[in-house]
């Protein structure tokens, strides 16, 4: 798959040879939907905790006589019936993570960057580097004449000075490749690979 290659001033800077078992298979939305629904599991902090019937707070003493008074029986105002008692099966701190197989993950990365190329919304970049003491706003004009408005930059290894000033404008995030996820790449417009992030890519998924 011959795909040309920009640079950030948008100028041509050749062509780059992806590989079709990346890149040009057929995509799965299945596979990217249990990829993304791990990937939010394991991202929740799973810090919700309400308290039972034996954490609450209050008296352990039966509130009144068993018989004779014309109410139902009760034996304890931490009951989840009353106002001041505890939860029945409530939500406790626990790990919302769960395992999912290697290959599964694999592939759901490989649908979601041949989804990506598909749909024409995938773009290679000769080189992701500014200059240091780079200006936000000069970033802003380059992305406006890429015609950007949601793009996702992977580099095998980020510039420090690149995203510094491209993480400023809204709705661009940049990864270097070991952080490539399917989330993040079906959550932006534009999947952006440089060079390096192709070959890095190639070396991870192979």
């Amino acid at each position: 798959m011959q795909v040309k290659i920009v640079t950030l001033d948008n100028a041509a800077a050749g062509e780059a040879e992806l590989p079709e078992d990346i890149f040009g298979a057929a995509p799965r939305p299945d596979i990217m939907a249990r990829v993304v629904h791990w990937q939010l599991a394991k991202r929740r902090a799973g810090t919700h905790k309400a308290k039972g019937m034996g954490e609450v707070s209050g008296t352990t003493k039966k509130p009144y006589r068993q018989k004779g008074t014309g109410s139902a029986r009760q034996g304890s105002l931490r009951a989840p019936q009353f106002r001041t008692g505890g939860v029945v099966h409530g939500p406790v701190v626990r790990d919302h993570g769960y395992s999912l197989p290697k290959k599964v993950r694999r592939l759901g990365l490989i649908s979601a960057l041949s989804q990506k190329a598909r749909d024409g919304q995938l773009v290679v970049l000769d080189a992701a580097s500014v200059e240091e003491g780079a200006k936000t706003s000069a970033m802003a004009k380059r992305v406006k004449a890429l015609g950007w408005k949601k793009a996702l930059v992977i580099d095998a290894a980020v510039d420090a000075n690149f995203i510094r000033v491209f993480r400023n404008i809204p709705g661009m995030d940049a990864l270097p490749t070991a952080g490539a996820n399917v989330y993040d790449i079906l959550n932006h417009d534009v999947l952006v690979l440089t060079r390096a992030g192709v070959e890095a890519l190639k070396e991870r998924l192979a």
